[in-house]
């Protein structure tokens, strides 16, 4: 292995020598962001340490609803003091105006988890769904069954965000070892 500088060298040493950590996925979304965090063991296992939503309701205006999320996304870093964070990156197929909130939203969440953790990564949605099943264009519900089945869960995380945000938590602690492709800049 070869390293390019000295934080590469300086993250390798870092991932070789920890014995767990704490890895928070986040889901972006204006009226309901999931948010999954597990816990990456030594040993390559991981195990869900928590997940849900935070929600706001549709009848408050915007910055009141960014405010709110600022505000989950502070309490969710508080509680559980993630080492590293991971986003899904946003992806429009149709309607790009029906997708301004939400950037809005994860525009909110990346500001406030970067001022928290310097530690923030992204992933495309076929990025994750590779990592998990080998295959770019799984649906939602064989996403579902592999996050469940990989964090030995007894039941499919709901809402559908959580269990989308767990699934980025998954991806990340699996391509963590290649932390400088996919750190935002």
């Amino acid at each position: 292995m070869q390293f390019t500088n000295f934080n590469e060298l300086t993250y390798f040493l870092f991932l070789i020598t920890i014995e767990k950590m704490i890895i928070l996925g986040l889901d972006p979304g204006l009226a309901t962001m999931g948010y999954g965090v597990v816990e990456k063991l030594k040993n390559d296992n991981t195990v869900a340490v928590d997940y849900g939503v935070v929600l706001t309701p549709k009848e408050e205006s915007l910055p009141v609803r960014l405010a709110m999320l600022e505000e989950g996304v502070n309490k969710i870093l508080q509680k559980y003091k993630p080492e590293e964070i991971a986003m899904e990156e946003l992806f429009f197929s149709k309607n790009i105006t029906t997708g301004i909130p939400v950037a809005h939203a994860r525009g909110v969440m990346l500001l406030t988890c970067i001022k928290y953790c310097g530690r923030l990564f992204e992933y495309t949605p076929n990025q994750i769904k590779q990592s998990l099943t080998g295959y770019g264009k799984a649906d939602k519900i064989q996403m579902q069954h592999v996050v469940t089945s990989l964090l030995g869960l007894k039941k499919i995380p709901r809402p559908d965000d959580a269990a989308d945000a767990l699934a980025v938590a998954l991806c990340h602690a699996h391509t963590s070892r290649f932390g400088k492709l996919f750190n935002i800049k």
